[in-house]
This record gives C-alpha cells, sequence and structure tokens, in this order.
C-alpha cells in the first residue's frame, strides 16, 4: 500500500499581502478613505457658514484648503490606483512593480495625513506635508514613465496623460510656495493647473480611451467613436482657459469654453448615451461624462454674461457642475468597475452603487441651485450632506473588495 503524502495547507495571505497584492487595491484605500474625510471636514465648514459659528479656524486659508484637498488630496488616489493597473496593458509593457507603487502609496498617504495635521500646526509641518506629497507623486509619474520607455506600442492618450500628471507636480509645487512665501498668485497658479492642466485632461483621456471600449463590449451592434482630433483639441482648449484665468481676462474664457463644451457634448451624443442605460455600470460612465458638456456650457455662459454685462451670474455653479458632476461621477463609475472586475465579481451595478451615482448627481444639481437659492448656504449645506451620505455607503460596500482577496482565488 503506498503512502501518500498530503500537502500542508497554504497559509492565508496577510492584510499587507492582500493589500500590496495588485497597486489599485493599495491606492484605492486612502481615496476611498479620502473622500469622505475630506467632504466631513468641509461640512463642518459649511455648517458653520449656514449656523453662524464659528469652527477652529485652519492656519491656511479655507479656500486654499479646501482647493487643495479636493483637487490633490482625493482624486489622485484613484488615478494612479487605475492607471498603474492599466498603463501596462494599453502600452502592451511590463507590469507596474510593487517596489514603485509601495512607495508612492507610502508617501502620498503619509503626506495627506500629516495635511490634516498642518492645517493647527506651524507652517514647516505644512511644507514637509506637502514634500512628502511631491514625492510620492514623482515616483508614482516615474514608474508610469518607465513602462512607457519601454512600451512596445505608444498612443496619443499615454503622451498627453504624462503631461497633465507632471502638470500635477507644478501645481503642488506652487502650492507648496504659497504656504512658505504667501503670495496669493501662486495658490492660483496651484489651482489652474490642478484643476485645468491635470484632472481635466486625465479623466477626459481616461474617459476617451475607455467609455467607447466599455460600451463595445456591452452593446450589440456598437461603432467605436474615438476621434483623434478630441485629445488635442482639449488640451488646447483646457491650457487656454487656465491661461486666460490666470491674466484675469475671465470674459475672453469663451473662446477656449465653448469649443470643449461643443466636443464634450457631440461625444456624448457619438457614444451613444442613450442606449448606455442597457447595463446600469456602462451608464454609469456616460452620465458621468455628459457632466463635462453641461459644466463647459456653464463656463461659458459665464464668460459671455462678464463679457457682455460684466457681472457674473453663474458663480461657482459651472466649478462644481465639473467638480462633483464630472470627477466625482466618474470616479464612482470607474473605481466601482475596476474593484468589481479586479476582486473577481460580476461587473454589474447593484442598487447601492447606481443609488450612489444617482445620490452624487443630485448634490451636483443641489450645489448648482444654491448659486442663486435665496438662502443658499443652507441649500450648499445639503447639498454637502447629500454627498456624504451617497458615497459612504459606496466607500463600506467596495472598501472590503481591496482589503480581502478575490473572491474567484485568482491573485491580483
Amino acid at each position: 500500500m503506498e503512502n501518500t503524502v498530503t500537502a500542508p495547507p497554504r497559509a492565508a495571505p496577510t492584510l499587507w499581502q492582500v493589500l500590496t497584492a495588485a497597486p489599485h487595491r493599495l491606492l484605492f484605500l486612502p481615496g476611498a478613505v479620502q473622500i469622505v474625510a475630506v467632504l466631513a471636514w468641509w461640512l463642518l465648514e459649511l455648517a458653520a457658514r449656514a449656523g453662524g459659528f464659528a469652527p477652529p479656524a485652519p492656519r491656511l486659508p479655507v479656500v486654499w484648503t479646501h482647493s487643495f484637498l479636493m483637487i490633490y488630496g482625493v482624486f489622485p488616489f484613484f488615478i494612479f490606483g487605475f492607471l498603474f493597473t492599466v498603463y501596462p496593458r494599453w502600452l502592451g509593457g511590463v507590469p507596474v512593480a510593487r517596489r514603485a507603487y509601495v512607495p508612492a502609496f507610502l508617501l502620498l498617504a503619509s503626506g495627506q495625513l500629516l495635511f490634516y495635521v498642518a492645517l493647527y500646526a506651524p507652517p514647516v509641518v505644512a511644507a514637509v506635508a506637502l514634500g512628502l506629497v511631491i514625492g510620492g507623486w514623482i515616483v508614482a509619474l516615474a514608474a508610469l514613465l518607465r513602462v512607457y520607455a519601454h512600451a512596445r506600442q505608444r498612443g496619443p492618450h499615454e503622451r498627453l496623460l504624462n503631461l497633465a500628471l507632471g502638470a500635477g507636480v507644478v501645481g503642488i509645487g506652487a502650492f507648496l510656495g504659497a504656504v512658505v512665501t504667501g503670495p496669493a498668485w501662486l495658490f492660483a497658479v496651484a489651482r489652474e493647473f490642478g484643476l485645468w492642466l491635470f484632472l481635466v485632461p486625465v479623466v477626459f483621456l481616461v474617459a476617451h480611451r475607455m467609455i467607447p471600449f466599455f460600451s463595445q463590449g456591452t452593446l450589440m451592434n456598437y461603432v467605436v467613436v474615438r476621434p483623434a482630433w478630441a485629445p488635442p483639441l482639449m488640451l488646447v482648449c483646457v491650457a487656454a482657459h487656465a491661461a486666460f484665468d490666470l491674466a484675469g481676462l475671465e470674459a475672453w474664457r469663451f473662446l477656449a469654453d465653448l469649443p470643449l463644451a461643443v466636443a464634450a457634448l457631440h461625444l456624448s451624443w457619438a457614444w451613444q448615451f442613450r442606449r448606455s442605460f442597457h447595463a446600469r455600470l456602462l451608464a454609469m460612465l456616460h452620465i458621468a461624462f455628459l457632466w463635462l458638456g453641461i459644466a463647459m456650457l456653464l463656463f461659458t455662459l459665464q464668460s459671455l454674461a462678464l463679457l457682455v454685462t460684466g457681472s457674473d451670474p453663474i458663480g461657482r455653479a459651472a466649478l462644481h457642475a465639473l467638480g462633483i458632476g464630472f470627477f466625482t461621477s466618474m470616479i464612482v463609475a470607474m473605481a466601482s468597475r475596476v474593484m468589481l472586475g479586479h476582486s473577481g465579481r460580476m461587473l454589474a451595478a447593484d442598487t447601492l452603487t447606481w443609488a450612489t451615482l444617482l445620490g452624487v448627481n443630485l448634490a451636483a444639481l443641489l450645489r448648482i441651485a444654491g448659486e442663486w437659492w435665496p438662502t443658499g448656504d443652507w441649500l450648499n449645506l445639503l447639498a454637502g450632506l447629500v454627498w456624504l451620505a451617497a458615497l459612504t455607503p459606496w466607500a463600506v460596500r467596495h472598501l472590503p473588495m481591496v482589503l480581502k482577496p478575490r473572491v474567484d482565488g485568482q491573485p491580483g
């Protein structure tokens, strides 16, 4: 009778091994935490404005802090986590190694955590925090550039993404300069570079690359439309928008905003927005992208009003259509798809995920309406509460997908 040897049971992976098994796990975790934490911090300020009380004042101007956290404190985690995953596939290159994405995570996350401390500490703490964020950003960008340098197939999307990510470094550097030396014009540079030369190009380029691809895989007889003119047109428009803003020529910004609005709305139509509702997860991407066209139309109307009447009836409505409607909706749509697919789950949006997207859209509408409502402070507070109420359950539902091994037993 033959002796049989039973292999010892495989030890369960540690939490750190699970988190570092794939870059999106490590980066989406602080991203999901930040999207809730940043909103909770801002809600305190909105509640103070509506209720007439004064919360502890941060050392940095509140507007500076809000802009930095929203532009550089939330979205980059999702962006780098996504790009670390898809960049090698797009370029036919080697995957980003742990020795690259782990240090990027450690620097970015520790810098953002220290930034909260810096709000109520001496300026040197803010300088250290921003230095860590810049260091993590450079490590992340260097990892992507190494993939690009050794790629077999390079395209326009990746070249423009490299430029946009580089603009993000410049923007944080300008914010660091504003914190250390104090001039408001450096803060303006940080805001414009972060919003128009980093966030809009990155989210637009990812959408331009992925929405037709996902639509083709979901809808029958779908014809992919991915016009080559769209990315360079977008780049010219956002660069011109930032230049008009920095030069104090907001009344002429429509020259940049109108072409981008028309292009974005055309793409929503060409990508068959109406058919996308065949599948909720796909419709989430299309709904998110539609907000870009809406936002740019509002920016166009704002600019024309300034040119013709010298007054601004739009206020921050266009900015929040862009920030809440476009950026946040796209993060929810794309991150949900990545976390579902890369955890071995079915690519389908459940009721909670769909409700999150609808809640974010409702928050955007409420915040836009707050620009014209007589009791705007209270409506803005309501918008923030809806925004947080939509995103918190989403974060709670999806975080276990990055904290636990894949349900199908596959690596990654």
